[in-house]
């Protein structure tokens, strides 16, 4: 030991007493290390959803035109779990998919049961989607939600029950000594409220409370293992999935899911480069960062050289391991280390567009009319823009990129540590008849009821990020004879109905529609989930900015008033939108009177929002005094009623002499590309409902690594990275997968390629894995 000479040491020894109390307070500080350290168990997971990427109508738009015919970035669900070493756990689960459905709950609860037991159930796994309009459709289970579709789709259903199952049994096998660090932050520029009139309907008062037309704040959390520090990160922030348009016909995650898959690679090569440079020795370029470690240069005339030594080939048999095993972010072979996940979570979105720029009329250019969003009177000509008008796909960039950035702030600047109790509430609710106290406006307070589901006229119009069709417009509280008419053939609302939902005319008297089986849900799921100072507030459906500011305001005040004061004013309280089932919108009852689209489309009539407001007071006082609270009418599991017309794949055929995999268009010979070029090869290929490799990849960007070893550095989880699937009519056998790389900034000098994976279906119904290489070219 330096400067202390041994035989001072030796001479000093501490007498027996001294040596207890320095042993005891290095005991203390050490068990007080682990404490502040690893006060929860946290495991994370992720899978692939990636549902089925042809023919299966998109669902967000419900634009009958809108069939899935691609890849533009593939589908994950994202959990995490967060537990007491020897008390209550909670799952959070974020679902790139527009939302989440009963029936998905129902049947993922029931395997996990099966498999777990009692340990996780509906009270304590909350399932969330992030609202995206660019996923198959087909997956949930009532009539309204699935015509567009042609009823069930149950190769949607399927992907969603198993990835999900499958991310929770990650988490679950992850789970690890560990901590949560909460932070929260303003976010400006990603989204925008596009029904202000509506809001300006809710109280002067209010309102002057409140800076913004919409909630700008992110909240996140942060997940450190106590071994390997970060292993993940949560947040949630309000703005819709409406980047990619209604008429995009490629599977996305829209902003959200870029935003993920923008954070979790940020994070990945930040890691795998700081490895990087402590091993100098290793010899193997890592895939996805090609651009970090530079291929071995060669001049221009090498580089073409080599290119042209590989030439493209017959397409050939292969196996569905090859898909999952070239995959770049494949999970094979990875080392111990957790990997790094980040899921983006809606909140309170329900009148919030990511389209920034505002709504214009696309045959002036000119802003659209404010009360109701028309142009000329038409809703069908008035569009939101986003930031990168008129590219859809620079829209869905740009709004991802700043929610990426944003998170990263938040993410490093985390220090405010999760502590206290996990625990959590659930109830079921038969949103169709709930007796709600609201005041009166004399003073004191009446009984009034929620209405059985009903969809206004005002829903027809949609959106200025999706408009409708025909003669309809937001804001409509008459509705016309002509419609009514039409709607009288599916049925005809009653007048205690119509008295009830008013001041909405009625245009779908959905909740009272059971032909061929229920057409809206009517028992909703309600739901709290705390994790020490942070609370979670599971909601079916999406609530409007003002009435998602009035749901976590009521309750927060009875956390803090309530109970043994733990939570003081320290609490942060999130609301997770579009959480374990479905029911659209929820507006203050001053904007319902508005009835623009979300008004039209509150379900449960003007005082939903009382409703949920009342019923999350009962759960938060519950919660904090340790009571239990009545489980509810159990939701109906309408499985074995779903009716499902899409056409099922025949038969994939080639032209003679063609095998599947070959290339059909191939990049010119010895060509040079640049940064910025898009290159594109077409295949002869098989419909992707045949297989959806799930886990593995459709397409793939390799560069040549050496002379003759090639490494995966882009496939359809990549955004810059598109795979296109077309036949020539709707009957044809025959098919193409038209595969375009717009070339990265970042990409490195080299000779790359470009691959695809596919299974064709033969006649008798065997599935067979082909695979085709494009020729190689030359990136300067």
């Amino acid at each position: 030991m330096e400067g202390f000479p041994a035989q001072k040491l030796v001479a000093q020894k501490p007498c027996p007493i001294i040596r207890f109390w320095i042993l005891l307070l290095l005991l203390l500080q050490n068990s007080s290390g682990i404490l502040s350290a690893s006060n929860y168990l946290v495991g994370l997971g992720s899978y692939d959803i990636t549902g089925p990427a042809a023919d299966v109508n998109m669902m967000g738009y419900a634009n009958t035109e809108q069939i899935a015919s691609g890849v533009h970035l593939r589908l994950r669900a994202r959990a995490f779990i967060v537990a007491e070493p020897q008390g209550n756990r909670m799952v959070f689960v974020n679902l790139d998919a527009c939302m989440a459905s009963q029936l998905v709950t129902l049947k993922v609860l029931e395997r996990l049961k099966a498999r777990y037991g009692n340990l996780y159930t509906e009270n304590n796994v909350a399932i969330s989607g992030i609202h995206t309009h660019a996923g198959p459709g087909g997956y949930l289970q009532y009539v309204v939600y699935i015509v567009t579709s042609l009823g069930f789709v149950r190769q949607s259903f399927d992907v969603l029950v198993d990835g999900i199952e499958q991310s929770i049994i990650q988490a679950h096998e992850n789970l690890r000594p560990g901590s949560v660090l909460v932070n929260k932050g303003e976010l400006l520029d990603a989204g925008i409220n596009r029904s202000p009139s509506a809001y300006l309907n809710n109280p002067a008062a209010e309102r002057s409370k409140y800076k913004f037309d919409t909630d700008k704040e992110m909240t996140l959390l942060k997940f450190m293992d106590d071994e390997w520090g970060p292993v993940g990160s949560f947040n949630w922030f309000a703005t819709h999935g409406t980047s990619m348009s209604r008429t995009n016909s490629l599977i996305s995650g829209d902003n959200k899911g870029a935003a993920a898959r923008f954070m979790e690679d940020w994070f990945n090569e930040n890691d795998i480069q700081n490895a990087y440079s402590e091993n100098s020795e290793a010899d193997e370029i890592p895939r996805r960062v090609s651009n970090i470690i530079p291929v071995a240069q060669k001049n221009h005339h090498e580089l073409l050289e080599l290119a042209a030594s590989f030439q493209s080939p017959p397409g050939k048999r292969a196996t569905r391991f090859m898909s999952v095993a070239r995959r770049v972010r494949s999970a094979l072979g990875q080392a111990d280390k957790p990997t790094f996940l980040s899921a983006f979570c809606q909140s309170n979105c329900g009148d919030v567009s990511p389209n920034v720029l505002g709504a214009f009329c696309i045959d002036t250019g000119l802003p659209c009319e404010f009360n109701h969003s028309t142009c000329g009177g038409k809703n069908e000509l008035c569009y939101g823009r986003g930031p990168g008008h008129p590219d859809e796909f620079e829209n869905t960039r740009i709004i991802g990129d700043r929610q990426f950035k944003k998170a990263v702030e938040l993410f490093t600047q985390a220090s405010e540590q999760l502590k206290g109790k996990v625990d959590y509430r659930h109830t079921y609710l038969d949103l169709s008849k709930l007796e709600v106290t609201v005041p009166k406006l004399g003073g004191g307070n009446e009984v009034v009821k929620t209405c059985p589901a009903a969809m206004g006229f005002g829903f027809a119009a949609g959106t200025t990020d999706g408009p409708g069709a025909f003669d309809f417009k937001q804001g409509d509280d008459k509705g016309n004879a002509f419609w009514k008419l039409v709607r009288n053939f599916l049925k005809t609302p009653g007048k205690e109905q119509e008295d009830c939902q008013s001041p909405k005319p009625i245009l779908l008297d959905t909740g009272e529609m059971r032909m061929p089986y229920e057409w809206a849900p009517s028992i909703l799921p309600l739901q709290i989930l705390r994790i020490g100072q942070l609370v979670i507030l599971s909601v079916p459906g999406e609530f409007t900015t003002m009435a998602g500011r009035r749901l976590r305001d009521a309750v927060k005040t009875v956390l803090t008033s309530g109970g043994n004061g733990e939570f003081d004013n320290n609490v942060h309280v999130v609301i997770a939108g579009l959480t374990n089932t479905y029911s659209q919108y929820v507006t203050t009852f001053e904007e319902y009177e508005v009835q623009r689209y979300e008004g039209a489309s509150t379900l449960f009539g003007p005082h939903t929002l009382a409703a949920y407001i009342q019923e999350f007071q009962k759960l938060a006082t519950a919660l904090i005094n340790g009571l239990a609270v009545e489980p509810g009418p159990q939701p109906p599991d309408l499985l074995d009623k779903q009716i499902g017309l899409l056409t099922p794949v025949v038969v994939d055929r080639t032209p003679r002499g063609v095998k599947f995999g070959d290339v059909s268009l191939d990049v010119p010979q010895n060509s040079t590309f640049k940064r910025g070029d898009t290159v594109t090869v077409v295949f002869w290929s098989a419909c992707p409902r045949n297989d959806l490799l799930t886990e593995g990849t459709f397409t793939l960007v390799e560069i040549l690594h050496g002379q003759d070893s090639w490494v995966p550095i882009h496939d359809d989880d990549d955004f810059c990275l598109r795979f296109k699937w077309s036949r020539p009519s709707k009957l044809s056998t025959r098919s193409q997968a038209t595969i375009e790389w717009r070339i990265p900034e970042t990409a490195a000098s080299g000779v790359y390629r470009i691959k695809h994976f596919g299974a064709s279906k033969g006649l008798m119904g065997a599935i067979r894995h082909f695979t085709g290489s494009s020729s190689a070219f030359v990136v300067a």
